[in-house]
């Protein structure tokens, strides 16, 4: 059986696993105290978003087993323009966190998103970034050049993660983990303990 650990406490735990769900996916990173020991994505299979959070419990339960997870960051949500898709990532997010308990795991975390991409230089883009992105492209619409900020951001952090961590990440949601990872282990005691 797995010791418990005190969800206040500010000592960093040995074994932390970062998460950035989906609806669809887990991207997820290993981290046994300061080093990088395992990255990956987990699709959930299913019809619905029923049958998907019966299989993320399954998959995410293995996944913590496996590692002999002490302690799991979650990035937070954020606000989505649909409340649909919020609703579903809410239950996907409650699967991880029950199949975490049953693991064993008492301790887990929450960070902001904008928290981790500011750590690690990836903040919000800088007025001259974005004035370049316009007059680069001043035909386009205000929608195609938030999504070149989005591939902008998202090339950052995978740039970082990989020089970083000397590894060939491609996935943008596996980056993401181990971004929010990096995070946790700089800053343990400032992640919102839950």
């Amino acid at each position: 059986m797995k010791k418990i650990i005190n969800a206040e406490a500010k000592v960093k735990p040995r074994y932390i696993c970062a998460i950035d769900s989906s609806t669809n996916s887990l991207a997820f990173s290993i981290f046994d105290e300061n080093k990088l020991i395992s990255y990956g994505k987990i699709n959930f299979a299913g019809n619905n978003v029923f049958s998907k959070v019966a299989d993320a419990s399954r998959k995410t339960g293995a996944l913590l087993e496996k590692f002999n997870i002490d302690a799991i960051v979650i990035e937070h949500s954020v606000y989505m323009n649909s409340p649909k898709t919020m609703a579903d990532l809410a239950m996907l997010q409650g699967s991880l966190l029950g199949s975490a308990g049953r693991s064993g795991i008492r301790t887990a975390g929450a960070i902001n998103p904008i928290t981790w991409q500011t750590f690690i230089g990836n903040g919000k883009l800088k007025p001259e970034d974005r004035k370049k992105i316009i007059e680069d492209h001043p035909d386009k619409s205000k929608s195609f050049h938030k999504k070149l900020e989005r591939e902008l951001r998202k090339t950052r952090t995978l740039n970082f993660v990989n020089t970083y961590y000397d590894i060939d990440v491609k996935d943008d949601d596996v980056a993401d983990a181990i971004g929010v990872g990096h995070y946790a282990i700089n800053n343990w005691s400032k992640i919102e303990k839950g």
